[in-house]
């Protein structure tokens, strides 16, 4: 019996886990942000993540996650030695992840009307837009999460 209870709880964690897999946190945005495109390219595949439109000549990439209905879509643009990242998602938990991994690095917090804005130490500016999904569904709503670095954080080769 300890066995059956032990063996179904190990398998409900892993399941767990591996749900959140595709999830992005703090610490991966802070990875993306500081390596290249290429390690980002090897990092997104590795979470889960497809890529959907990859143009070398303007140094953009969007990955995509889908199931069912849910859909994470991330677009990379690297401007100079700067890498810039938009999430569009209609995920909740990934809003969560987001929101309670920034939880201890946060210096400032403001909302405005449809905006909310979180200045984290040692990443920048978060900037998310919640809208309401077409047709309406009070359960779902659109997520536009902007990432904008500070000045001294580049990307290394």
């Amino acid at each position: 019996m300890k066995k059956g209870c032990l063996l179904l709880i190990a398998f409900f964690s892993v399941t767990y886990c591996f749900g959140q897999k595709q999830l992005l946190s703090y610490d991966d945005v802070k990875f993306i942000l500081i390596n290249s495109l290429q390690k980002t390219d090897t990092f997104m595949m590795a979470k889960g993540y497809t890529v959907s439109i990859k143009n070398t000549r303007t140094n953009n990439r969007t990955y995509s996650s889908l199931s069912g209905d849910l859909h994470i879509d991330i677009n990379v643009r690297q401007d100079g030695k700067r890498l810039l990242i938009e999430m569009e998602t209609n995920v909740l938990s990934q809003y969560d992840m987001i929101h309670n991994s920034i939880g201890p690095y946060l210096n400032k917090t403001s909302s405005n009307a449809d905006v909310q804005i979180f200045v984290v130490k040692d990443l920048g500016t978060i900037y998310v837009t919640v809208t309401d999904t077409v047709p309406y569904d009070p359960l779902k709503r659109e997520y536009d999460i902007n990432f904008v670095t500070e000045k001294q954080i580049t990307a290394y080769n």
